[in-house]
């Protein structure tokens, strides 16, 4: 992934007369509508049973994953004809592109280099002619540095006493992967240290962070790129409020600098915010806030990790780097599941995507995954502006798995809805786990692998009846089977497996948003509802007769005034 001479604007996204052909209309494309429609009688079983190599074809084992794709919906051709299509979408160029650090964020004009988060100091990746390296490891330094001040209790608050709370204040990416990041970890943080993850608007949220927190070892941790987002500046300015009514003053900015820091661009709003900006930690514009967590962003987390652990993450994301960088699409594991992903919404209609961690600590997961996946793909005009013809992103949604099993899963296995799913799961429970309950973790791991194999193959009728069961209940006790699955299995939780675990899913996520031709690194789509927000709330608050809203929300905000008593 070292640095090149960037292509022509028009030469790395793709020759304009061959980008301008719908995908609907490709060759590849029909290729895979014709193939689809043989597809309606084949079974799973009848795969597997005239296959005996099917299992060991498609397997791939990357860094510390090993992924069975074999309880797909998929023959060797079906596989031929997706490489097919990728290659005709020109996903691997596009993806080199990324990687060099051409702006293929086209609506922002903007680069896209999530991964020079996570790259070795001696490498070389550049954007607009200048090497990113460097800066990532000064801020990845910086954090150290900081983060081992809170570790060794050194880092004191305005009283003198060291700090043991820490409260992540973010939304979005700057609260999602560092929270989901610190569950799914746990095991490895300092335990003597407690940390709270703040994100929504609604003030119970700050208010359950704080309840049983003492002020004078309380840390605050503000993450916003332009720290002007509405959400995070309204739930710190009250944090501010809370810690100064109860250790110093307005304007106590010792208070402030001793108990907040910052992790942001915008060093003048820092400033007037009253944190020290020899404590803000910098990230960058060619940062997507659901590609962040692996930055700055991360703060709080490298704070209860510690650095060594958080490089062993980094170091996590960067095998899976270097894999999507160089396997051929045959064996590529993001080409693989992202075009798994086209073939199922493009000719499945699987309008949605389970994601199903066998594992507590992962219980944030899907929620992460869910902006990650959502954000990018949801999106229904091509790079160029032109609408899409196809479905984009699947509404992506999972629990940990044995509690699913006792929810959803009826619908995934007897339902009329087609859900493909992935199974995550560990072979060794986390290294804290205490010997007594070590024992449960066969019975955790045997319903991930029941569930697959239910899933794909069910039960027939004949079966059902050859087990005694009444005549008119064996159509309520048959499975008809043929839901597909993904297994992802390692060893063990640890720092590196989740670092490798969401680098596949980002470019997974890369790879379908190429084929679909969607920019997947804005979000417009976020920003009109704020708008709208700013607009009407003094409506509520003051009454204030707000232009251009509609009869329903017009008669809602009256009768919220009315429920306020505010006339």
């Amino acid at each position: 992934m070292s640095a090149s001479t960037p292509l022509p604007r028009a030469e790395a996204t793709g020759d304009r007369a061959e980008a301008a052909i719908a995908l609907d209309r490709r060759d590849e494309w029909k290729a895979l509508g014709e193939h689809r429609s043989g597809f309606d009688s084949t079974r799973l079983r009848d795969l597997f049973e005239s296959d005996p190599e099917r299992v060991d074809r498609n397997t791939q084992r990357v860094g510390d994953l090993h992924v069975d794709l074999s309880k797909n919906l998929v023959t060797d051709r079906t596989w031929q004809l997706l490489a097919d299509l990728a290659r005709a979408t020109r996903v691997a160029d596009l993806r080199d592109a990324m990687l060099r650090g051409d702006r293929i964020n086209v609506t922002e004009d903007r680069a896209v280099l999530h991964t020079a988060l996570r790259a070795p100091s001696e490498a070389v990746i550049r954007t607009d002619g200048h090497n990113v390296v460097p800066e990532v490891h000064r801020v990845l330094n910086h954090m150290a540095w900081f983060a081992e001040q809170v570790r060794s209790r050194t880092w004191l608050g305005r009283t003198g006493r060291a700090v043991t709370r820490v409260v992540n204040i973010g939304i979005g990416g700057s609260d999602l992967g560092p929270a989901m990041a610190y569950e799914a970890l746990r095991p490895y943080t300092d335990r003597g240290l407690e940390f709270r993850f703040v994100s929504n608007v609604d003030g119970a949220d700050l208010h359950e962070a704080l309840i049983d927190a003492d002020p004078a070892t309380t840390l605050f941790v503000v993450v916003s790129k332009t720290f002007t987002t509405q959400e995070t500046i309204a739930n710190a300015t009250e944090a501010k409020r809370w810690l100064l009514d109860a250790l110093g003053h307005e304007g106590d900015e010792e208070a402030v600098a001793r108990h907040f820091v910052a992790v942001s661009t915008n060093a003048d709003e820092v400033s007037r915010f009253g944190i020290d900006t020899s404590h803000m930690f910098e990230f960058w514009d060619w940062v997507g806030g659901r590609y962040s967590y692996d930055s700055a962003v991360g703060l709080s987390l490298m704070v209860a990790l510690g650095p060594e652990r958080f490089r062993e993450m980094l170091r996590g994301f960067h095998v899976m780097d270097e894999h999507f960088a160089t396997a051929p699409p045959e064996t590529n594991l993001p080409f693989l599941l992202g075009m798994l992903g086209v073939w199922y919404g493009g000719f499945h209609d699987a309008h949605s995507h389970a994601v199903l961690p066998y594992s507590h600590h992962m219980g944030r997961f899907p929620a992460y995954l869910q902006q990650l996946d959502m954000e990018s793909n949801g999106k229904s005009v091509q790079r160029d502006g032109r609408p899409v013809g196809w479905h984009t992103g699947p509404v992506v949604w999972g629990t940990p798995g044995t509690n699913g099993q006792h929810a959803y899963f009826q619908l995934l296995h007897q339902g009329t809805r087609f859900v493909p799913a992935d199974l995550i799961g560990f072979a060794r429970p986390g290294p804290d786990l205490p010997a007594h309950l070590r024992g449960q973790h066969d019975l955790l791991m045997a319903n991930l692998f029941a569930q697959g194999q239910a899933l794909a193959f069910g039960r027939t009728a004949d079966e059902v009846a050859a087990e005694g069961v009444p005549a008119h209940l064996v159509p309520h006790r048959t499975f008809p089977g043929n839901r597909p699955t993904t297994t992802i299995l390692a060893e063990q939780l640890t720092p590196a497996v989740l670092g490798q675990l969401v680098a596949l899913y980002e470019h997974k996520v890369f790879v379908q948003g190429a084929v679909w031709n969607v920019n997947s690194f804005d979000q417009w789509g976020v920003q009109l509802g704020k708008v709208l927000a700013k607009r009407v709330e003094p409506a509520l608050t003051e009454g204030e007769q707000v232009p251009g809203l509609d009869a329903s929300t017009a008669a809602l905000v009256e009768q919220y005034r009315r429920m306020r008593h505010r006339g």
